[in-house]
């Protein structure tokens, strides 16, 4: 089974995320540690859409989320789309596989209080340490950056008398994403700390506390600590800072066009669910105030 040509290509030529990579990984060798298990398989080209839904079958029982299953899947599609132009197989099992279904799920967002409280309040610390993890957390929150976009910035990337930062983004595509005068003074004080603690170090502009370039578990930690500070919502990862960027930016009545930009979504449609938030707020506010939104 030609897995590692496959491993190779969404690295080398689609130049997915390191995240998004191990994913992959993880779930294509998950699906072949059960392929060995239970058939008798030697080629790609011997599985069929009946031994993928005794698959997806088998993680519904041991209760993996729906959500969690299709993630599984969808890499999969990729996997054989994958193979079919290579030849390798000569038609898709996954064609006949139908998805498991999703129930709605808004996002989880972190009330704008919540989070002015986390920047007003909480004692980060004036030293290299301190500054460094409330800069991580407002460049989530003020630009809306991914985590590995974040983890991807340099020294070179930041535009203080602009006022902007060169983000690269999903699929190799560089955006420019500006940020307000308290984030540069910020910015500034962190740049003229990290040079007095690590004068030698790597281009990367956020490093760990030996001075090497910081990783993604290293960035949900410091999200996750602070966060459970301020909030009791389930998630407090990184990425419920960037929806609380696009949906706050909703709230305030930002084009939706602007916010697809500053996110560095591909279509609208993508940037479309953070108004699904909106809408709940604006029945609520409805039905609390309109004397038509009540029965008699």
């Amino acid at each position: 089974m030609n897995k590692k040509a496959f491993f190779d290509y969404i690295e080398l030529e689609k130049r997915f995320s390191k995240h998004t990579i191990g994913a992959y990984i993880n779930d294509i060798n998950q699906f072949h540690d059960f392929l060995n298990a239970h058939y008798t398989i030697e080629t790609d080209a011997d599985i069929t859409f009946q031994s993928i839904r005794a698959w997806m079958v088998s993680m519904l029982d041991a209760e993996i989320t729906p959500r969690s299953v299709n993630r599984k899947l969808s890499c999969l599609k990729s996997y054989f789309k994958y193979q079919l132009r290579q030849k390798t197989i000569v038609s898709n099992p996954m064609l006949k596989v139908i998805a498991p279904k999703v129930g709605k799920k808004l996002l989880q967002v972190v009330p704008e209080q919540h989070l002015e409280r986390l920047f007003t309040d909480i004692d980060f610390g004036t030293d290299f340490k301190g500054i460094r993890n409330k800069l991580i957390i407002e460049l989530l929150y003020t630009c809306g950056l991914r985590r590995g976009e974040l983890l991807g910035l340099t020294i070179k990337d930041i535009d203080l008398s602009n006022y902007t930062l060169r983000v690269l983004g999903k699929g190799n595509k560089e955006r420019i994403v500006p940020f307000a005068r308290p984030l540069a003074l910020n910015m500034e004080q962190y740049m003229v700390l990290r040079k007095q603690t690590f004068e030698n170090s790597s281009s990367a502009l956020f490093l760990t506390d030996k001075g090497e370039p910081m990783y993604e578990k290293y960035v949900y930690n410091i999200v996750h600590r602070y966060l459970g500070q301020v909030t009791t919502i389930e998630q407090r990862s990184p990425h419920v800072l960037r929806h609380s960027f696009a949906t706050h930016l909703s709230d305030a009545g930002a084009d939706l066009n602007a916010i697809k930009e500053l996110l560095g979504h591909s279509s609208l449609a993508a940037t479309q669910v953070y108004t699904h938030n909106t809408i709940e707020k604006l029945k609520r506010v409805y039905e609390q105030a309109h004397p038509k939104s009540k029965t008699d």
